[in-house]
């Protein structure tokens, strides 16, 4: 099967992960906080926290801009469930906003049409690894008063207005995944990145159960050099030192991976731009996607048969995929929500969307091949 995505692990990767297992240090040592100031400074940020996954990043961040119980949040119903789930998890009311058509990215002007005085928090989704308009949501966030993640787990090593994603310039919190379809790999694992010390701490805390060790942040007098502090409920949300070896390998060859995935998508383009049979989504001038997807939209005469096309690239072992169902149609939100919202553009989007093969290692051979089964499948339709 051609993947929709997949990981790219060379032999430099290998023998970085293999120094871990052969060191003092498995679970935090000294590559996790290498790890997070070269993540940092290629984002161009003051601070980063190494996390087991981007869903607890998402958690830890929500509960990082006190989130809470009676609060309502924004979000994409055009997205993966964890970032819904996570301002969920902070006893928040979920509210869905529709999207853009032409880019898959939240609509500014419906989220600013649910603003009420009980949104506290807007969860954005850099869909496909092309930013959403920052900018504009920013401008919102100043005129309202809520606060802002950046869900940028498609979209590590991507720019919105010639700057890194990441760097939070627009948003309180951005939030990267490292899932290996992801554009670099930790196995598993995610990252928090903010510009705010207070922030910075609290993420760290959320991290390792609630536990502080810092004096300056203690509540009661230390008994000695062993005293630590759990000041709230967490969990465990750590990163391990042989991932964090991993990830320091792979950020190496991000923008290198990032232009072969973008090379990728270009040669799609020029195949398939005039011949009827979908549509590519929108990258404009202010944005430089990183491609974590390449998304395109069914063209009239083929919505109706997506299922149909899907099977037959399936049976031709081509991993199509589609991203994504609409979260507010999964069971647990209808079961939570008074009333199920309705976006119609996510829900066009929905029908129409097909996910095709890109990856950094996509071999020519393997590319031509999709794009003679596309052929052949479209045109029989």
């Amino acid at each position: 099967m051609i993947p929709y995505s997949h990981q790219v692990i060379d032999e430099d990767d290998i023998k970085a992960i293999i120094e871990v297992l052969k060191s003092d240090f498995l679970t935090q040592g000294p590559r996790l906080k290498e790890f997070e100031n070269a993540l940092a400074d290629y984002c161009k940020v003051k601070y980063c926290v190494a996390f087991n996954s981007a869903t607890t990043a998402l958690y830890a961040s929500c509960f990082a801009l006190n989130l809470k119980k009676g609060d309502k949040f924004i979000t994409t119903p055009i997205s993966f469930v964890s970032t819904a789930n996570a301002g969920v998890w902070c006893g928040s009311e979920p509210v869905f906003a529709d999207i853009e058509l032409k880019t898959g990215n939240i609509d500014i002007n419906s989220v600013e049409s649910l603003v009420d005085d009980k949104v506290k928090l807007v969860i954005g989704v850099d869909y496909a690894g092309n930013p959403l308009k920052w900018d504009k949501l920013k401008e919102l966030s100043e005129k309202y008063g809520f606060k802002l993640i950046d869900d940028a787990s498609h979209a590590l090593g991507a720019e919105y207005k010639k700057k890194k994603i990441g760097s939070c310039d627009f948003s309180d919190i951005t939030v990267f995944s490292f899932h290996p379809v992801k554009p670099i790999t930790t196995i598993e694992g995610g990252a928090a990145l903010t510009n705010d010390e207070k922030i910075y701490k609290k993420l760290l805390m959320f991290r390792n159960h609630g536990i502080t060790k810092d004096e300056s942040d203690f509540v009661f007098r230390s008994d000695g050099d062993w005293y630590y502090e759990m000041q709230f409920l967490s969990f465990n949300g750590r990163m391990s030192d042989v991932q964090a070896a991993l990830g320091l390998s792979q950020l190496k060859k991000l923008d290198g991976f990032i232009e072969k995935r973008r090379k990728i998508v270009s040669l799609y383009r020029n195949e398939f731009k005039d011949k009827g049979f979908f549509e590519f989504l929108e990258e404009t001038e202010d944005t430089k996607s990183g491609y974590h997807l390449l998304a395109v939209l069914l063209k009239d005469g083929f919505i109706q048969k997506r299922r149909e096309i899907f099977k037959r690239l399936r049976d031709k072992n081509i991993g199509v995929q589609v991203h994504y169902i609409p979260i507010y149609k999964q069971p647990f939100y209808r079961s939570i929500l008074k009333n199920e919202p309705y976006c119609p553009t996510a829900e066009e989007f929905y029908k129409r969307e097909l996910s095709l093969p890109v990856y950094p290692s996509l071999p020519t051979k393997e590319l031509n091949y999709i794009f003679n089964s596309i052929y052949e499948i479209f045109s029989k339709e």
